[in-house]
């Protein structure tokens, strides 16, 4: 088996296979909730995880402010909408 390199995703380029299940994805708004495949994802990482919810952020960067931010001072007071509404 080829080894996988996850450091970032410039070193792993997809597969044809990959890019074929990109191309045949159905897609939806993940801000609204209306993205399928979001959705489903965030959903099987709560079970996987024993969650009541999951979210899926883009990359890294995103995922360690997620993680910092009820740390802050005075964040835990404040409550975010579960999807953003405009």
């Amino acid at each position: 088996m080829p080894r996988i390199d996850l450091r970032s995703d410039t070193v792993t380029h997809p597969t044809p296979a990959m890019r074929r299940a990109m191309a045949d994805a159905e897609l939806g708004d993940d801000v609204f909730g209306d993205d399928p495949t979001v959705n489903a994802l965030e959903e099987r990482a709560a079970a996987l995880l024993g969650k009541e919810a999951g979210l899926f952020v883009a990359s890294g960067t995103m995922g360690n402010l997620v993680a910092q931010m009820p740390t802050w001072t005075g964040a835990r007071r404040r409550s975010p909408a579960p999807r953003a509404t405009w």
